[in-house]
């Protein structure tokens, strides 16, 4: 639709700007999972004045208290399980005002069927927990990934696609967990009259979220702040491939775009849709902009020493704690703040590139560049003091 403003948060986030005591509200949100990376963009842009469908009212659920870089968004936090049917239901039913789910969580498991499992109990246990106590819900939103067009994690050699990746494709002949969410989900909404869905598959996400289980900005951030602190160089811990090739990936606050998009535009409803920045970039590039930020002079990749995160990391929990109390910054443990299994996953490989012609057609125009979304999110991280 021409009215929809394609890019215009990511370039400058605006003000959040609104009456102290609204009296109404056209719309209101639930996030489940408000603390990750995608939740915690919808938490800033779902409630500024400007925002499609607002004046929007918003609940954020999340299974941790509430951290410190949450507390300034205007989000009614609840602390919530909803792996448990029980606190899902005491919690989540009596919030009989939603009229838009985001579903923007998810859980890793040792195996993909246990993946499978416990995750579509979790959206499960949410839709039954809303679905028949709010009147007035409208849509719900669920997010997956590209991951929805290869093998999954434990299987990463098996049946795949060839990209560029676009929704049409067929599923699998595998167990994903992003079919067992989706199954749910069309099960779920069948019991609603005029309820309508829609999935979005981002590519990889650069967003904040210092409680990410798969948070490549953020850990890439500490990994140079660790490198910067030793004085050693910051080496691509990944392949050549993934270092030479092109990938893309995809900005928080544009995946939260979307989703507002698909909630309140009706040409973009019970549709799939891929979310990636619309352009394409090397790690080669990148890798510069990092050094830069946090000034290291000597980087690049080196043949043979690319032995992975998970490896250059171990022993460092220590040192970490000395880069916190030093700078001042957020009291975090290395575990927490660096998904290294994730990082060396993601450049270890080949970019996974998949095709936004069906969102375009379909009215989102919304883009990012890149490389100014990859800084802009380092830069976050710095203000946020996740990193010095």
């Amino acid at each position: 639709m021409s009215w929809w403003w394609a890019g215009a948060i990511g370039a400058a986030k605006k003000k959040f700007v609104e009456d102290e005591h609204p009296r109404s509200y056209e719309s209101v949100g639930l996030i489940i999972g408000v603390t990750g990376m995608v939740g915690n963009s919808l938490a800033e842009i779902l409630p500024l004045s400007d925002t499609p469908g607002g004046p929007w009212k918003v609940y954020g659920v999340a299974r941790r208290p509430r951290p410190s870089w949450n507390t300034d968004h205007p989000v009614e936090y609840i602390q919530c399980d909803v792996s448990d049917a029980i606190d899902a239901q005491s919690k989540l039913s009596p919030l009989t005002d939603v009229t838009h789910i985001f579903f923007v969580t998810w859980t890793n498991r040792r195996s993909e069927s246990e993946s499978c499992d416990s995750n579509a109990a979790m959206l499960r246990n949410v839709l039954r927990a809303i679905v028949p106590h709010a009147p007035n819900l409208q849509h719900v939103c669920l997010q997956t990934g590209t991951k929805h067009y290869i093998a999954p994690l434990d299987n990463l050699g098996g049946p795949h696609h060839d990209p560029p990746f676009t929704e049409d494709l067929p599923r699998l002949p595998v167990q994903n967990f992003y079919y067992a969410l989706e199954d749910v989900l069309f099960e779920e909404v069948e019991k609603k009259e005029g309820l309508t869905w829609s999935v979005h598959r981002p590519n990889t996400i650069f967003g904040f979220s210092p409680y990410s289980l798969m948070n490549l900005v953020g850990s890439l951030c500490v990994y140079a702040a660790i490198c910067k602190h030793e004085g050693s160089p910051l080496l691509f811990p990944g392949s050549k491939v993934a270092w030479e090739g092109l990938t893309v990936s995809s900005d928080a606050d544009l995946i939260a775009e979307q989703q507002i998009w698909t909630a309140v535009d009706r040409y973009a409803k019970n549709e799939a849709f891929n979310c990636n920045n619309g352009d394409v970039f090397k790690w080669k590039h990148l890798w510069k902009d990092l050094a830069e930020q946090f000034g290291i002079e000597e980087y690049g990749f080196k043949e043979g020493k690319n032995v992975g995160l998970v490896k250059m990391m171990k022993g460092k929990e220590a040192l970490w704690q000395e880069i916190v109390k030093e700078n001042q910054l957020q009291k975090t443990r290395l575990e927490e703040v660096g998904t290294w299994w994730f990082v060396d996953m993601m450049l270890g490989v080949q970019g996974m590139i998949d095709s936004m012609n069906k969102s375009k057609e379909h009215g989102f125009l919304g883009f990012r560049n890149s490389k100014n979304s990859f800084i802009s999110w380092v830069d976050k991280y710095k203000a946020y003091k996740i990193v010095p």
